[in-house]
């Protein structure tokens, strides 16, 4: 049997508009040497920074900086965060209390657990608590503050939710809300409303076309009433509740060393490296964890030295269905107490 170290890095990016928005010096709050007081004024993390041509967290920066709010930037993790209220919330508690991150179905939340620590997963959150690694709350949550996670799909997680809430509690209990839907922040008819997710996927730069695609689609949301091939061919909202649509890719990227060179296996074209891949219980689950066939995948290999390099790209096409009120041609307000459009704890 082979020998090998096995180094698994994986990467996602995810392409949804923007420039690094303009860097502002957070305002905080002053300690008040009085008896606890709540404050109205709502408290927003922005807890990222846009890169390449994504925008969201700079549009999610023009939302709320319109209203009465206390706006903080440049806290990448949820340690920092909770180290921040600890430090400028003593003797105020928050009644609202909202935090910007990325999230994703495949990878979790952008948001770190510590600042050299990792994307934010139900796992990764509760290593980085045994680890220590995360202060305890101690200041701004009351019994009714609400944490509201603008982070796309992580309403659907419940168990993610529940360590969040748990991370969040300390002598107080907040509530929190996250939504299964897409935040969309600074669209073309509305600063800010929620999306239905549609996924497709094919081997990146091996498109099929728009008409084979639309039809995989129609065959994955058999119920589904939607002009998938009109969808996919849309980039941006032409009209009020418009289906339109995007694309990301997620490459996969794996390394191998082995103790002896002549052990490395020649995988000679796709299919022999997916027939690899499949012999490995470990890749399997890799796989099997982000729930997108490997076919799906385009497939390289390389031998450097004694390691093995396999390099996978998928491009996934997010079809986005805007939720609009029954009847009306406006968008659903995003209301906290809606039950379709949040889920909460």
């Amino acid at each position: 049997m082979n020998t090998f170290n096995n180094i698994i890095l994986l990467f996602l990016v995810v392409l949804v508009g923007c420039k690094k928005p303009f860097q502002e010096a957070p305002e905080t709050a002053l300690a008040l040497p009085i008896e606890t007081q709540k404050t109205d004024k709502p408290l927003v993390f922005i807890a990222g920074f846009d890169e390449g041509d994504n925008t969201y967290y700079a549009n999610a920066k023009n939302y709320f900086k319109n209203q009465n709010v206390t706006l903080v930037e440049h806290l990448f993790s949820i340690n920092d965060i909770i180290q921040w209220l600890n430090t400028n919330s003593q003797n105020k508690t928050f009644n609202n209390i909202h935090i910007v991150s990325h999230s994703n179905a495949w990878r979790g939340m952008s948001l770190k657990t510590h600042e050299t620590g990792e994307r934010i997963t139900t796992k990764s959150l509760q290593l980085a608590k045994q680890e220590h690694k995360i202060a305890a709350i101690q200041n701004g949550i009351s019994n009714n503050t609400k944490i509201i996670f603008h982070s796309c799909g992580l309403g659907e997680n419940q168990a993610l939710l529940q360590e969040l809430k748990q991370t969040f509690t300390g002598t107080k209990t907040p509530k929190i809300y996250a939504s299964s839907y897409f935040n969309i922040f600074g669209g073309k008819y509305a600063d800010h409303y929620l999306a239905k997710p549609y996924y497709g996927f094919y081997p990146t730069a091996e498109s099929p076309g728009p008409l084979q695609l639309s039809k995989a689609f129609k065959k994955r949301y058999p119920n589904t009433n939607i002009n998938w091939f009109k969808a996919l061919k849309t980039r941006q909202e032409s009209n009020v509740g418009a289906i339109y649509s995007y694309k990301f890719n997620i490459p996969i990227d794996w390394e191998f060393t082995f103790d002896d060179p002549n052990d490395i296996p020649k995988l000679k074209d796709r299919n022999a490296i997916m027939n690899w891949i499949v012999e490995s219980p470990e890749l399997s689950d890799v796989l099997y964890n982000l729930n997108i066939p490997i076919e799906k995948y385009r497939w390289r290999s390389k031998i450097k030295g004694n390691t093995l390099i396999i390099n996978g790209k998928t491009t996934v096409l997010c079809v986005l269905e805007p939720v609009m009120d029954n009847g009306n041609n406006e968008y659903r307000n995003a209301d906290l107490e809606d039950t379709l459009l949040y889920n909460s704890l």
